[in-house]
């Protein structure tokens, strides 16, 4: 069931900078986000199997992923455009070219594909989420979490798909048709920009409630460490959850393939319920909690033997890991107000070299040592830098939680 507040998104008066139309798209096009962002987890034992990559080379997928979207996020600010719908159009055209070309030719060619979708990604996801934390100033965290539940929903529905359509008709058709699905919705975002005079007006209350430029430089040193480990961390767990539930589960290609699955599902389910925990705890508080539940599910997963044991692990971990990106979001919109574009390219920057950075960490790790486990760990380690940033930089962020809700 939809919360009161994830209704009132739907239920106010029609915002000329913000109309239906565009919630719409926005929302459809982060449930194909949500697919693209963690597809390389499901597919990559495929690809591996494929190319005859080694781990150390197979985690390089992952580093062409956010450094295309490093790129992307460099690149959104300067397209021309209506607002964001500029960087949204071409950061979906990019999308829909690299998974055409992915699987196509030696891993060379893959590594290009990637890098373009990446691009792509780095061009939708942080205008996403700015535009939608500036339309909503009084619910940022709450209207953040509902756009990211729905790319939670098609981060969830990914393993399943390319399990039935990959074992039926081939994985080519499964990334030829999302492909199509990403070119008809550009499609709709060039007719709709048409439509559209300027991106949301800037509002007097985000001015008016930056911290003073001290404050705000500290603020913008944790956030960005936070950014990057978050991203590395959660991308670590989705990443690697299908190769590494192939080795110590010895299940089925159908059953160990799932198993990216359990991680964002639980992060769906967790984003679900953060509008109403919010209600009661603040953000502080629910990011303490979240990374506590984080940590455990990773202590679980570096000692499973078996699929019972992976799906309680990646569970917590996703459970964990829900809330955190949107408050994040929500604490940058809030912390800088109108600054927030400016500075949230090189937070969303950081963010992307942490997603770079760590999953290819476990892979070099794993290769080096011989387990997959050991290279799991850096998550672990990730975690605890975070809780200690969070008690460090507890007076820059917001203490009531209505504030950035």
């Amino acid at each position: 069931m939809k919360t009161a507040q994830q209704l009132d998104s739907w239920k106010r008066p029609e915002n000329p900078a913000f109309p239906l139309s565009i919630r719409v798209i926005l929302h459809i096009g982060f449930l194909l986000t949500g697919v693209v962002t963690v597809l390389l987890g499901p597919v990559l034992p495929a690809l591996s199997a494929k190319w005859s990559l080694p781990d150390a080379r197979a985690g390089l997928l992952f580093t062409a992923q956010f450094i295309g979207a490093t790129m992307g996020v460099a690149l959104s600010a300067r397209i021309p455009g209506r607002g964001f719908l500029g960087s949204l159009l071409a950061g979906y055209v990019a999308m829909a070219l690299g998974i055409a070309t992915l699987g196509v030719g030696e891993w060379q060619v893959g590594f290009a594909a990637v890098l373009c979708f990446g691009l792509g990604l780095g061009m939708v996801i942080p205008p996403t989420n700015l535009w939608v934390a500036e339309a909503n100033p009084e619910r940022r965290a709450a209207a953040v979490s509902v756009i990211n539940l729905v790319w939670g929903i098609g981060a969830v529905a990914c393993g399943p798909l390319v399990s039935v359509i990959a074992a039926r008709a081939g994985l080519g058709v499964f990334l030829w048709t999302l492909a199509g699905a990403i070119g008809l919705l550009t499609v709709a975002i060039a007719a709709i920009a048409r439509r559209v005079d300027r991106q949301p007006a800037k509002n007097p209350e985000q001015v008016a409630t930056q911290p003073c430029v001290a404050r705000r430089k500290q603020l913008a040193v944790v956030l960005g460490a936070l950014f990057f480990l978050y991203v590395g961390t959660e991308n670590s767990f989705g990443g690697w959850a299908a190769a590494y539930a192939k080795r110590v589960s010895h299940a089925p290609e159908a059953i160990w393939v799932l198993a990216p699955s359990f991680f964002w599902a639980a992060l769906l389910l967790g984003r679900t319920a953060a509008p109403l925990v919010l209600r009661r705890i603040s953000e502080n508080g629910l990011l303490f909690i979240g990374l506590a539940l984080a940590g455990v599910g990773d202590l679980i997963l570096l000692f499973a033997g078996n699929m019972r044991a992976l799906a309680v692990g990646n569970g917590l971990a996703g459970l964990g890991c829900a809330a955190i990106y949107p408050i994040l979001i929500a604490w940058l919109s809030h912390g800088f107000g109108a600054r927030a574009r400016r500075t949230g390219t090189v937070m969303f920057s950081l963010a992307n070299l942490g997603g770079a950075t760590l999953p290819w960490t476990v892979g070099v790790i794993s290769s080096r040592v011989g387990s997959l486990a050991a290279g799991l760990a850096i998550p672990l380690v990730s975690i605890v830098l975070m809780l200690a940033l969070v008690v460090s930089g507890r007076g820059l962020f917001p203490s009531n939680p209505r504030v950035a809700r």
